[in-house]
């Protein structure tokens, strides 16, 4: 048993917050005695009944005699009285946190009540709650995955302050840090004001003479809407006046929200309003992607927690999940996957730059494209859905994008990230592209050098990698640039640019990649001129707007290729897949490794070939990998590594560094994977070599890249024993749904 982090804890207040606290260090050995202090001698025995305090008293200055950690849990309003009750039963370096709500009126009275033990003092906010209070409500995980929120001054000791962090982590919590004023500031708009409106709501309605109607004919949302109007009024009341600054501000924001929506309703400004409702239905997920710096998706599993401050997911599982995969079985039957994640992309910037309505069929509701989608709502482009793949788009034009208010934030993609930057370079407002942890380790100057030499005005972070900044009103000049890597991204943003130059942008690429952008430009009516490894296009033009069909991804497709391949009696087809010639080259590779696919029903949709493959398994072989077609598998080589496990001899691969700026460094982290289930490799700066042959299970750590964590999957197939993958949750990035396909495929997968 690890030694407890204090000797004795006090806690000051014992309703449902602090009994919580008390219950919590009880449960996980953190202190060797806890106390604690209220005003109600009843309180005080059902917390010693309870088990989670071992003693109590009304005398808050002989409640903290002895602690090391004291906590107050009292009203906003109290604190000054209660602090300064308890002061002279201080002992001398014991820390005192809290937890109010409101920072900046807890940090004055702190200041005034302590003196010199100021500095001690931790301000804190744990962001948690029920619906019950009282000690008898006490929950030992309460704060378990949830969020606190410590407000240090210049004058708190930072040992103190890391102490109170590892007593938080200690009990689960996840904490964060910011500044007092920026605190109450954040929690006015996403708390206080919420609660202010349900009680103004409820109390105007229940003052109208018709309210007992009103409310018996009342429907679901209007009861979820006003459910946090049943708050306790006394403790909401001093929320509101010891915040009343921050909450005035918010408050006037609102009441321009509300007078815009008035006016779009009064004017009948049909355009205006679906502006307003379209970005609202996606709000909730996209701040706390943003707010969480992680995925859509995930953020699409959270719960409210407590006063609705801070949205958590409702367990780890659903957080990051796991997938656990039996070994053996084949896969079966008709597949159809998701929509191809490049063109999705693309339909959503393009015909947010075209003139009049674009619909768009078969549109990937994955995270990295819902982040495109988002980043043009926040642009304020109106855009419907997507609703099952089909998504209307109500373009502005080349120049009607408006400032955001805030950095865009791109979530996980690089695609995302690299086209808006050269789309946005020739604009006339100022932005800022963010991303999650992943995407803000990945590399942009490739993408805002060439962007720079046409004149735009960007700067990156640290290393060249994200936030990208862009200065707006710059003046682009169009130029010739020469690839020095093959990159269907940064050829895309150099045109994109090259959309608001000022005469010809041209880029030549070193090797063929995928040509999604420069097809549908021209779908939408723009003219780009191809000369083989050579697209130019001339600025100043227009987009026009129409009807466009996104075919299923040859990405996604490709871990069923390979899986149907290698799993004895497989056979499946895979319908209206795109096999656009720029992206085929897993199926290039497979069947030069002995794969049987066959491509059926060859057709053209929108601009895009296509058609329905259909793969048996077969006796894969070992392969040199032509350095031609590495450029054309760039994004499938994770699932053809899993192939090369199964193949008889070895299969090379070089000329492929630029996997090391993927996601991960694909190159070593599918390396690392296949070490762990015992296949023989050789790591290349460039490439890998891999031995096939018989291999057994074993723990793969994905690092949050979608393509590794399901290449691995398929693996199972041919193993030996279970394979378990970790952080899986970023699979969502390109394909949602994937287990449950798979699994319906015949995989035996199962999601932890």
């Amino acid at each position: 048993m690890p030694e407890p982090l204090f000797n004795r804890i006090a806690v000051i207040g014992l309703g449902l917050i602090g009994g919580s606290f008390a219950a919590a260090a009880r449960e996980n050995g953190l202190a060797r005695s806890i106390v604690a202090g209220s005003r109600s001698a009843r309180t005080l025995e059902q917390g010693v009944a309870l088990g989670i305090i071992d003693s109590g008293s009304q005398d808050l200055a002989e409640a903290v005699d002895g602690a090391d950690l004291v906590f107050v849990s009292t009203p906003v309003s109290a604190m000054g009285a209660v602090l300064a009750a308890l002061k002279p039963g201080l002992a001398k370096g014991a820390i005192v946190t809290d937890g109010g709500s409101v920072k900046g009126a807890v940090v004055t009275a702190a200041r005034d009540a302590l003196g010199a033990h100021y500095a001690r003092f931790v301000p804190g906010h744990p962001i948690a709650g029920k619906e019950k209070s009282g000690v008898t409500a006490a929950d030992a995980n309460l704060y378990r995955d949830h969020r606190v929120i410590l407000t240090p001054t210049d004058a708190t000791d930072p040992a103190a302050t890391a102490e109170v962090r590892a007593l938080w982590t200690a009990m689960g919590a996840e904490v964060l840090q910011m500044a007092p004023d920026y605190h109450d500031q954040v929690l006015a708009e996403t708390s206080h004001l919420p609660h202010l409106l349900a009680f103004s709501l409820v109390d105007t309605l229940a003052r109208q003479g018709d309210s007992t109607e009103i409310f018996r004919y009342a429907a679901g949302g209007f009861r979820d809407f006003t459910r946090i109007a049943s708050s306790d009024p006394v403790m909401w009341h001093d929320i509101f006046r010891e915040n009343k600054a921050a909450l005035l501000q918010a408050l006037d924001q609102f009441s321009d929200g509300i007078g815009r929506f008035r006016q779009s309703v009064e004017n009948e400004d049909s355009d205006a309003l679906m502006g307003i409702m379209t970005r609202a239905n996606t709000a909730r997920a996209h701040f706390l992607a943003m707010n969480g710096r992680t995925s859509y998706t995930r953020a699409h599993h959270v719960q409210c927690a407590g006063d609705d401050v801070t949205m958590t997911d409702s367990n780890d599982a659903a957080q990051n999940p796991t997938f656990l995969v039996t070994p053996g079985g084949q896969l079966q039957g008709r597949l159809r996957v998701p929509g191809d994640k490049s063109m999705s992309h693309r339909s959503i910037m393009l015909g947010s730059l075209a003139e009049g309505v674009t619909q768009v069929e078969g549109f990937l509701e994955g995270e990295d494209a819902l982040a495109t989608l988002q980043a043009f709502r926040d642009m304020g482009v109106v855009i419907e859905g997507p609703h099952n793949g089909q998504v209307t788009i109500h373009g502005v034009g080349l120049h009607g994008l408006k400032a955001p208010e805030k950095p865009l934030y791109m979530g996980n993609s690089g695609t995302s990230m690299r086209l808006l930057t050269g789309l946005l370079a020739g604009q006339a407002f100022d932005v800022e592209l963010t991303g999650d942890a992943s995407l803000s380790k990945r590399p942009m100057e490739r993408v805002a050098k060439p962007l720079r030499e046409m004149g735009a005005q960007i700067t990156t972070g640290e290393q060249g990698r994200p936030p990208v900044r862009i200065r707006g009103g710059q003046p682009l000049k169009g130029f010739h640039y020469d690839l020095p890597m093959a990159s269907a991204q940064v050829k895309s943003a150099v045109l994109l640019g090259g959309l608001y130059a000022d005469g010809e942008t041209s880029v030549t690429e070193p090797a063929p990649t995928r040509d999604h952008t420069e097809r549908m430009l021209g779908g939408f009516g723009y003219d780009v001129r191809r000369d083989g490894p050579t697209s130019a296009l001339t600025g100043g033009g227009q987009l026009s707007a129409g009807k466009l069909e996104v075919p299923a991804d040859i990405s996604s497709a490709a871990f069923f290729l390979v899986g149907a391949s290698i799993a004895a009696d497989s056979e499946v087809t895979l319908p209206h897949v795109g096999i656009n010639p720029t992206r085929t080259g897993v199926i290039d590779i497979l069947k030069l490794m002995g794969a049987d696919i066959r491509l059926e029903n060859q057709r053209d949709a929108g601009g895009e070939p296509v058609a329905d493959l259909v793969v048996k398994a077969a006796p894969l072989k070992g392969i040199e990998i032509p350095e031609a077609l590495v450029p054309l598998a760039i994004d499938e080589f994770p699932a053809i590594f899993i192939a090369a496990a199964c193949a008889e001899g070895e299969t090379i691969l070089r000329g492929a560094e630029e996997l090391r700026v993927k996601e991960s460094d694909r190159i070593q982290v599918m390396a690392d994977g296949l070490a762990a289930l015992g296949v023989s490799h050789e790591v290349f700066e460039d490439g890998i070599r891999i031995t096939g042959g018989e291999f057994g299970g074993g723990e793969v750590q994905s690092h949050g890249d979608h393509r590794i964590a399901m290449s691995f999957a398929m693996a199972a197939l041919r193993a030996t024993a279970p394979i378990t993958i970790h952080d899986c949750a970023n699979v969502a990035t390109s394909f949602p749904g994937f287990a449950q396909l798979a699994t319906h495929a015949g995989l035996k997968l199962e999601v932890k």
